[in-house]
């Protein structure tokens, strides 16, 4: 006797008044989730670039604006920093505000290569150095009612605030005696960009190329919308709106790649602290240059050495590491130029590059003066420990009342 085969299963569904029978494909659920995900990970990644565009277009901006309000007279209107000690507070000011060095530094090379003298954009690099510092400072501020969890939390902020003061102290003398770092970034930048630099300028030149043409047409639109107003004022309202559009988009890639990546980059830090000061420093730079934040990597140091996990001698290293990794920014915003304004702008993002390189080679390379961040963040965590008022009287005065008081004096 035959089998008759089984009636296949129909799920039922209603719509409205009219019920009926239909097979519904689904997807499983996990690769549902799968899905989804790919696609808010593709979209972030896409929005990163869109915004990196962006950022090395206002850059471009920035140099065509001030160019245009300054004309030959870039120099006569920044006298009042021709003092570098006006120059450094003005960076810590800057950056302390905005909360971003790389928003400091990147403006910073498109004045340059609208014709800002480089011996009075060095000294605002290097105070936005300083002016990074503020954001762990202000992380470590939330452990205030735990004393010895805010004590080493604060110890861990502070002590990138002490390193990068030293090396204020150390490499600002030098440079205005001799002119360190602007003649260390002008010969590599003429080798890296020059006609005569061989390989690696045809490679830099031909990427400068490149970017400066992709970028014109969205420049030119911005420029152009602007060029009704008159004369001076074009340039000055194209500085401002290209301040605005850097303001944005660098805490727009910093919030996607966050979303990203922060958890790789926890991992990468908790993997590398401790295999030696070398790893932890090579760590510090990889982790910034991923999170596009020297901020969001030393803050992640504060609740680890809060809690313990981690000490100060060994997250040190770590915080250097974000300090040259920072500089990353500035580097790709000099692509903005091409030329001999190329060379300029890639000059200007080089100081910072040797600056923090230099810093951490002499103050962490030798052991005398290596213990003296520690030492300085040690006895400020255990004052400000026992005294909060100390803690906030550092965070208002070093980044915002001195600075103010002595651009105004000076």
């Amino acid at each position: 006797m035959a089998v008759l085969p089984a009636p296949e299963k129909h799920e039922t569904f209603t719509t409205g008044a009219t019920a009926g029978t239909a097979v519904t494909p689904r997807l499983p659920a996990g690769l549902h989730h799968r899905f989804s995900t790919r696609t808010v990970t593709v979209l972030n990644w896409l929005i990163v670039v869109a915004c990196v565009y962006v950022l090395i277009t206002a850059v471009n901006v920035i140099g065509s604006g001030f160019s245009l309000a300054a004309g030959d007279r870039a120099a006569s209107l920044f006298e009042f920093a021709a003092n570098p000690v006006v120059g450094l507070m003005i960076g810590i000011v800057a950056t302390a505000l905005s909360q971003s060095s790389s928003t400091t530094t990147s403006v910073t090379v498109g004045l340059v290569a609208g014709g800002l003298p480089l011996g009075i954009a060095v000294p605002i690099i290097l105070g936005a150095n300083i002016g990074t510092t503020l954001t762990n400072t202000l992380v470590s501020l939330g452990m205030i009612r735990d004393k010895e969890q805010f004590r080493r939390g604060f110890a861990a902020a502070t002590v990138h605030d002490f390193f990068n003061l030293l090396a204020v102290a150390i490499f600002l003398p030098l440079e205005i005696a001799f002119g360190l770092l602007e003649r260390l970034a002008t010969a590599s930048a003429s080798v890296l960009s020059g006609s005569d630099g061989g390989l690696a300028a045809t490679i830099f030149g031909g990427i400068g190329s490149v970017v400066k043409t992709a970028t014109t047409p969205l420049a030119k639109l911005i420029t152009g919308s602007l060029e009704w107003l008159p004369g001076v004022w074009a340039g000055v309202a194209m500085i401002v709106v290209a301040i605005v559009l850097i303001l944005t988009v660098i805490n727009l890639i910093g919030r996607k790649l966050k979303a990203l990546l922060v958890g790789r980059a926890q991992r990468v830090l908790n993997t590398a602290i401790g295999r030696g000061p070398i790893t932890s420093i090579g760590s510090g730079a990889v982790v910034t240059v991923m999170v596009q934040s020297s901020s969001t990597t030393t803050a992640l140091m504060v609740p680890l050495a809060g809690s313990g996990a981690l000490s100060l001698r060994q997250l040190y290293p770590f915080a250097l590491g974000a300090n040259i990794g920072t500089t990353i920014t500035a580097l790709v915003a000099a692509f903005a130029f091409d030329g001999a304004l190329g060379t300029i702008a890639l000059t200007a993002a080089l100081v910072h590059l040797f600056f923090n390189v230099l810093g951490t080679a002499v103050i962490y390379g030798i052991p005398g003066i290596r213990e003296i961040p520690i030492k300085g963040a040690e006895w400020l965590s255990a004052l400000a420990a026992e005294r909060t008022l100390a803690a906030f009287g550092w965070v208002v005065g070093v980044f915002i009342a001195l600075p103010l008081a002595l651009i105004f004096l000076l």
